[in-house]
């Protein structure tokens, strides 16, 4: 080799990622410049993916601006190159549940929680499996508390933070006379003594948790307290940082028809959240 002479690497070029009639459910769409959209969805094999939609406004686009709105589920192709993919194509695989009023609030909840807790470019497949699920039942006349509730509870399994609902950190039978906390590391914590009334509006009787590890639908009375420990446990997996839907369902009027469906003020019941 001459004096002076640099030898001169060469960098390699991963290729694209490419996706082929992928399989997904849209989870969040928003306006992009003038002409475009950003949208999330939740595949099957790759985990949370960000696409952009470009050109979607204008008469010829409206079948695939229909197919990227939240709940659908869809197929379609892309290219990846970078943190967001090129959406190429998309076409809606069936119909999304028409929803309205709670359980339109029930769905704004499901997204969200994928959003911040589904990983991005890392499959989970038992997630994909639960959101479909779920989505399904929304279209059935179903409790939608208990609903919510479970796949809450195999939203835990499918992250890897789940835990036995049936037994106590220490191993111990729950007990369904007694009330519980969730702990985020040790599962189930039995509460001593009397909690009094706000210590029991914070904790969930062992019945509850019983009936939640048979899934099998716990009784009307023991399901604010289920949903209040569930809630403490998703705080801690989202980082401390609370969810819109809880914000928006909290800020709504409670009207004397509305039951315990909506909760207006603290301590008021809501099955959405």
């Amino acid at each position: 080799m001459c004096a002076g002479r640099t030898r001169t690497r060469l960098r390699t070029v991963p290729d694209p990622m490419r996706y082929a009639a992928e399989p997904a459910f849209v989870l969040h769409t928003r306006a992009w410049r003038e002409t475009s959209l950003l949208v999330e969805v939740l595949t099957h094999e790759h985990g949370r993916v960000g696409l952009i939609a470009r050109g979607v406004h204008g008469p010829r686009k409206q079948q695939l601006r229909a197919a990227l709105q939240p709940l659908q589920h869809i197929r379609f192709d892309g290219v990846q190159r970078g943190e967001l993919a090129h959406l190429n194509s998309a076409e809606a695989i069936d119909e999304a549940p028409r929803l309205h009023g709670e359980v339109m609030l029930a769905g704004f909840y499901l997204n969200e929680l994928m959003l911040r807790l589904a990983p991005r470019h890392d499959g989970v497949g038992m997630l994909y499996a639960i959101y479909g699920e779920t989505r399904a039942r929304f279209g059935l006349e179903l409790s939608l508390a208990w609903t919510l509730r479970r796949f809450e509870r195999d939203l835990f399994d499918a992250l890897g933070v789940g835990f036995a609902w049936d037994s106590d950190g220490d191993g111990a039978a729950i007990d369904p006379a007694a009330r519980y906390v969730l702990d985020p590391e040790h599962g189930p914590r039995r509460v001593l003594g009397d909690t009094g009334r706000a210590g029991r509006l914070d904790t969930a009787t062992g019945r509850a948790l019983l009936d939640l590890a048979a899934d099998r639908e716990p009784c009307a009375e023991d399901m604010p307290g289920l949903r209040r420990v569930i809630r403490a446990l998703l705080l801690h997996h989202l980082g401390g940082r609370g969810l819109k839907s809880w914000e928006l369902i909290a800020s709504l009027p409670r009207k004397p028809d509305d039951g315990a469906a909506i909760a207006a003020q603290p301590g008021s019941e809501a099955s959405v959240s």
